[in-house]
Parts: C-alpha cells; structure tokens; sequence
C-alpha cells in the first residue's frame, strides 16, 4: 500500500469522527487567533484531518487519489531520497505552509476557522501540473490541459480570497498549488527547465 492511501485513510477516519463529535473539530481546526494567544501550534496541521462535510471530505480525497500516482511516480524519478517519505513531508508542509498567510492574515479574528487538506491537495495537482504542463485533468468531465485549469484556478482563488464571501479556504488554496509547484524544483532546480521546455517546446 502506497503512502498516499495511508493518507487518505487516515484523514478519512479522522474527518468521519469529526461529523459526530464537534468538540473535537473545534479543538483542532484552524484558528489563528488561538495559535497566536494560547499557543495551540499543532492546529497548522491538525486541522488538515478534518472536513466540514462529507461532500468536502470526498472531493479533497478524490482529488488526492487520482494525482498521487503520478506525483509519486514523478517523484520516484527526479528527486533524491525515498519518494513515499517524500511525498509524506510534501504533503504535510504543504497544508502548514499554505495555512501561514491566513494565519498572519486572521490572527487578531477570533472567528475565523477552517478545515480541510486542500492546501495539501492543491500542492499534489500543481506538482503533476509542473512535471506535465498539457496532462489532461477532468472538470466536470470535459478535459482541460493541467497549466490551463491552474492558471485559472490560481486566478479564481485570488479573487475569491480578496471578497472572503464565503467560508472556504481559498488563500490555503492558493498558497498549497505554489507550494506543491515549487517543492520540486528547491530539490532538483532542473525541473524547471523541464517545465518550461514541457511548456514551449524549442
């Protein structure tokens, strides 16, 4: 069983727990405001185990399912160590790193609260997408090119992160897919050469 289905299993039982016990996700969503005054710093991370739905808990892990071959595959072949391991520390520090800007962003707003790995789910896509520029990705069953539905997602989740109309995590969003597609490259600078030729070919 590969690393990424530990993942998902994990994640999954967490979250399933979560539904019935609200306590429990109010311990440990993400909350700037009491990272910052009660110091409760596992939060950058803990929060990433739980999902407000079952519909958000299916989607980030069918996500994570369909992406994590590849990336894994990509891994295997370009960056340097174990690449179960290392897609196990991708993962991780991409839901924490993705967090940081809300965290700075909200620390003094009590009421601000999110759930979910999508930070870590947006690192995967944007990792596939900088080794395999033109993959196809379905959205909603019609197939787009991976750099076009990026950059478009990127846009999307820049803009709705500035009206913040609505409770999703959309600078987690943002800051997951830069982060999943500058992972790569701080391990193996090459890999953007290989983008940009996989891009415009010459």
């Amino acid at each position: 069983m590969n690393i990424a289905i530990i993942i998902i299993l994990l994640i999954s039982v967490t979250s399933i727990s979560g539904f019935s016990q609200p306590e429990l996700v109010y311990r440990y969503q993400f909350n700037a405001w009491q990272i910052k005054n009660r110091k409760e710093y596992v939060r950058f991370i803990s929060h990433g185990f739980f999902h407000g739905s079952w519909m958000h808990l299916l989607l980030n892990m069918f996500v994570l399912w369909s992406f994590s071959d590849a990336v894994l595959y990509y891994f295997s072949r370009t960056l340097p160590g174990n690449s179960n391991m290392l897609f196990l520390l991708f993962f991780f520090s991409a839901i924490v790193i993705s967090s940081l800007y809300s965290y700075k962003k909200e620390q003094n707003n009590y009421n601000y609260n999110a759930l979910g790995a999508s930070g870590g789910v947006a690192a995967v896509v944007f990792a596939s997408i900088l080794y395999n520029p033109y993959g196809t990705i379905l959205l909603y069953f019609i197939p787009v090119p991976g750099i076009v539905l990026g950059v478009g997602y990127l846009v999307y989740s820049r803009i709705m992160a500035k009206r913040n109309m609505d409770n999703i995590g959309h600078d987690a969003h943002f800051f997951g897919a830069l982060y999943g597609f500058t992972f790569p490259i701080a391990l193996n600078p090459k890999l953007f050469l290989h983008f940009t030729h996989e891009l415009i070919p010459f």
